[in-house]
Protein backbone atom coordinates (compact mmCIF):
# COMPACT_ATOMS: atom_id res chain seq x y z
CA UNK A 1 0.00 0.00 0.00
CA UNK A 2 1.71 3.40 -1.10
CA UNK A 3 1.21 6.37 1.42
CA UNK A 4 2.76 9.16 -0.54
CA UNK A 5 4.24 9.94 -4.15
CA UNK A 6 6.77 12.12 -4.66
CA UNK A 7 7.82 13.40 -8.41
CA UNK A 8 7.14 16.28 -10.67
CA UNK A 9 3.90 17.34 -12.08
CA UNK A 10 4.09 16.02 -15.64
CA UNK A 11 0.32 16.51 -16.64
CA UNK A 12 -2.49 17.95 -15.09
CA UNK A 13 -5.91 17.02 -16.36
CA UNK A 14 -9.47 17.70 -15.62
CA UNK A 15 -10.11 14.45 -13.70
CA UNK A 16 -6.15 13.23 -12.79
CA UNK A 17 -2.61 14.37 -12.84
CA UNK A 18 0.46 12.30 -14.10
CA UNK A 19 3.37 12.28 -11.06
CA UNK A 20 6.66 11.13 -13.02
CA UNK A 21 8.77 9.23 -10.33
CA UNK A 22 11.79 7.31 -10.89
CA UNK A 23 10.78 7.31 -14.40
CA UNK A 24 7.30 6.24 -14.53
CA UNK A 25 4.49 8.12 -14.99
CA UNK A 26 1.60 7.39 -11.86
CA UNK A 27 -2.00 8.58 -13.17
CA UNK A 28 -3.21 10.01 -10.12
CA UNK A 29 -7.22 10.42 -9.88
CA UNK A 30 -7.80 13.54 -7.63
CA UNK A 31 -10.81 15.73 -6.31
CA UNK A 32 -9.19 18.90 -7.80
CA UNK A 33 -6.59 18.46 -10.13
CA UNK A 34 -6.20 21.96 -11.05
CA UNK A 35 -4.77 22.79 -7.51
CA UNK A 36 -1.51 21.10 -9.08
CA UNK A 37 -1.61 22.92 -11.62
CA UNK A 38 0.52 26.01 -10.52
CA UNK A 39 3.14 22.91 -9.68
CA UNK A 40 3.78 21.86 -13.23
CA UNK A 41 7.31 20.48 -13.38
CA UNK A 42 7.84 21.12 -9.93
CA UNK A 43 8.68 18.26 -7.50
CA UNK A 44 5.80 18.12 -5.29
CA UNK A 45 4.04 14.85 -2.30
CA UNK A 46 1.06 13.95 -3.12
CA UNK A 47 -0.77 11.73 -0.45
CA UNK A 48 -2.18 8.28 -2.31
CA UNK A 49 -4.63 5.50 -1.80
CA UNK A 50 -4.05 2.35 -3.67
CA UNK A 51 -7.63 1.15 -4.84
CA UNK A 52 -7.48 -2.44 -6.23
CA UNK A 53 -10.60 -5.06 -7.50
CA UNK A 54 -10.77 -7.28 -9.91
CA UNK A 55 -11.49 -5.29 -13.00
CA UNK A 56 -9.40 -2.00 -11.87
CA UNK A 57 -6.35 -0.91 -9.98
CA UNK A 58 -6.33 2.64 -9.64
CA UNK A 59 -4.29 5.84 -7.29
CA UNK A 60 -6.34 7.97 -5.62
CA UNK A 61 -4.75 11.43 -4.86
CA UNK A 62 -4.89 14.26 -2.04
CA UNK A 63 -2.55 17.37 -1.35
CA UNK A 64 -3.26 16.85 2.27
CA UNK A 65 -3.23 14.04 4.39
CA UNK A 66 -6.04 15.27 6.15
CA UNK A 67 -7.99 14.84 2.65
CA UNK A 68 -6.76 11.41 2.51
CA UNK A 69 -8.16 10.74 5.71
CA UNK A 70 -11.59 12.32 5.25
CA UNK A 71 -11.71 9.93 2.20
CA UNK A 72 -10.99 6.63 3.68
CA UNK A 73 -13.94 7.32 6.14
CA UNK A 74 -16.25 8.00 3.26
CA UNK A 75 -15.51 5.04 1.40
CA UNK A 76 -15.96 2.93 4.43
CA UNK A 77 -19.70 4.08 4.33
CA UNK A 78 -21.99 1.51 2.89
CA UNK A 79 -23.10 2.52 -0.72
CA UNK A 80 -20.06 5.05 -0.92
CA UNK A 81 -17.31 3.73 -3.39
CA UNK A 82 -14.09 5.65 -4.12
CA UNK A 83 -15.38 7.30 -7.24
CA UNK A 84 -18.76 8.71 -5.04
CA UNK A 85 -16.35 9.43 -2.13
CA UNK A 86 -13.72 11.96 -4.57
CA UNK A 87 -17.19 13.69 -5.84
CA UNK A 88 -18.00 14.65 -2.25
CA UNK A 89 -14.62 16.13 -1.60
CA UNK A 90 -14.92 18.01 -5.26
CA UNK A 91 -17.80 19.18 -4.50
CA UNK A 92 -17.66 20.60 -0.92
CA UNK A 93 -14.73 21.83 1.49
CA UNK A 94 -14.15 18.21 3.70
CA UNK A 95 -14.94 20.91 7.03
CA UNK A 96 -18.64 21.38 5.33
CA UNK A 97 -18.91 17.46 5.16
CA UNK A 98 -17.79 17.28 8.78
CA UNK A 99 -19.42 19.98 9.95
CA UNK A 100 -22.78 18.51 8.43
CA UNK A 101 -22.71 15.09 9.85
CA UNK A 102 -21.98 16.33 13.34
CA UNK A 103 -25.31 18.41 12.49
CA UNK A 104 -26.83 15.67 10.74
CA UNK A 105 -27.66 18.12 8.09
CA UNK A 106 -29.17 15.42 5.52
CA UNK A 107 -30.31 18.39 3.39
CA UNK A 108 -26.73 19.54 2.51
CA UNK A 109 -25.02 16.24 2.23
CA UNK A 110 -27.55 15.29 -0.79
CA UNK A 111 -26.42 18.25 -2.33
CA UNK A 112 -23.33 15.86 -3.36
CA UNK A 113 -23.72 14.17 -6.44
CA UNK A 114 -24.81 10.26 -6.15
CA UNK A 115 -25.54 11.14 -2.71
CA UNK A 116 -29.18 10.14 -2.07
CA UNK A 117 -31.15 10.38 1.26
CA UNK A 118 -30.05 7.09 2.94
CA UNK A 119 -26.85 7.56 1.61
CA UNK A 120 -26.56 10.54 3.92
CA UNK A 121 -28.50 8.83 6.65
CA UNK A 122 -26.01 6.16 6.17
CA UNK A 123 -22.59 8.60 6.54
CA UNK A 124 -23.93 10.11 9.57
CA UNK A 125 -24.69 7.03 11.28
CA UNK A 126 -21.64 5.79 10.30
CA UNK A 127 -18.89 8.55 10.76
CA UNK A 128 -20.71 10.77 13.52
CA UNK A 129 -18.27 11.41 16.49
CA UNK A 130 -15.80 9.37 14.64
CA UNK A 131 -13.98 12.47 12.55
CA UNK A 132 -11.80 13.51 15.31
CA UNK A 133 -8.63 11.92 13.97
CA UNK A 134 -9.51 14.02 10.87
CA UNK A 135 -9.87 17.16 12.35
CA UNK A 136 -7.13 18.42 14.99
CA UNK A 137 -5.02 19.73 12.51
CA UNK A 138 -7.57 20.43 9.83
CA UNK A 139 -10.53 22.50 11.70
CA UNK A 140 -9.16 22.48 15.41
CA UNK A 141 -12.37 24.15 16.26
CA UNK A 142 -14.91 22.52 14.80
CA UNK A 143 -15.61 19.83 17.52
CA UNK A 144 -15.88 23.20 19.99
CA UNK A 145 -17.80 25.35 18.20
CA UNK A 146 -20.90 24.15 20.21
CA UNK A 147 -18.99 24.73 23.87
CA UNK A 148 -17.46 28.10 22.11
CA UNK A 149 -20.73 29.47 21.48
CA UNK A 150 -22.14 28.48 25.47
CA UNK A 151 -19.20 30.01 26.77
CA UNK A 152 -19.91 32.92 24.95
CA UNK A 153 -23.42 33.06 25.33
CA UNK A 154 -22.86 32.89 29.70
CA UNK A 155 -20.50 35.42 29.48
CA UNK A 156 -23.06 38.04 27.27
CA UNK A 157 -25.57 36.93 30.00
CA UNK A 158 -22.69 37.73 32.73
CA UNK A 159 -21.57 41.13 31.11
CA UNK A 160 -25.67 42.51 30.83
CA UNK A 161 -26.06 41.68 34.61
CA UNK A 162 -22.73 43.37 35.78
CA UNK A 163 -24.25 46.22 33.41
CA UNK A 164 -27.45 46.30 35.54
CA UNK A 165 -25.98 45.97 38.87
CA UNK A 166 -24.17 49.19 37.66
CA UNK A 167 -27.44 51.01 36.76
CA UNK A 168 -28.60 50.34 40.22
CA UNK A 169 -25.73 52.28 41.47
CA UNK A 170 -23.18 50.03 42.68
CA UNK A 171 -19.71 50.92 42.30
CA UNK A 172 -17.23 49.27 39.66
CA UNK A 173 -15.06 48.48 43.09
CA UNK A 174 -17.99 46.56 44.63
CA UNK A 175 -19.21 45.05 41.63
CA UNK A 176 -15.57 43.73 41.05
CA UNK A 177 -15.14 41.83 44.22
CA UNK A 178 -18.22 39.26 43.11
CA UNK A 179 -17.50 38.77 40.15
CA UNK A 180 -15.51 35.89 40.19
CA UNK A 181 -18.06 34.39 42.61
CA UNK A 182 -21.26 35.16 39.83
CA UNK A 183 -18.44 33.31 37.31
CA UNK A 184 -18.51 30.07 39.47
CA UNK A 185 -22.11 28.83 37.86
CA UNK A 186 -23.89 29.10 34.83
CA UNK A 187 -27.11 31.74 34.54
CA UNK A 188 -29.14 33.56 33.42
CA UNK A 189 -28.90 37.23 33.20
CA UNK A 190 -31.80 38.06 35.73
CA UNK A 191 -30.35 34.99 37.83
CA UNK A 192 -27.04 37.00 37.87
CA UNK A 193 -28.44 39.99 38.41
CA UNK A 194 -30.36 38.18 41.62
CA UNK A 195 -27.11 36.12 42.80
CA UNK A 196 -25.06 39.60 42.47
CA UNK A 197 -27.63 41.77 44.62
CA UNK A 198 -27.65 39.10 47.14
CA UNK A 199 -23.78 38.78 47.41
CA UNK A 200 -23.54 42.84 47.33
CA UNK A 201 -26.04 43.14 49.93
CA UNK A 202 -23.97 40.51 52.20
CA UNK A 203 -21.25 43.07 51.84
Amino acid sequence: MYEYIKGSVEFVGPEYVVIENGGIGYQILTPNPFVFSKSEKQVITIYVYQHVREDILALYGFAYIEEKRMFEKLISVSGIGPKGALAVLASGEPQQVITAIEQEDEGFLTKFPGVGKKTARQMILDLKGKLQDVVPEYFPNLFNAEESEKKASVTAELDEALLALEALGYSAREIKKITNKLKEEEMTTDQYIRKGLQLLLKG
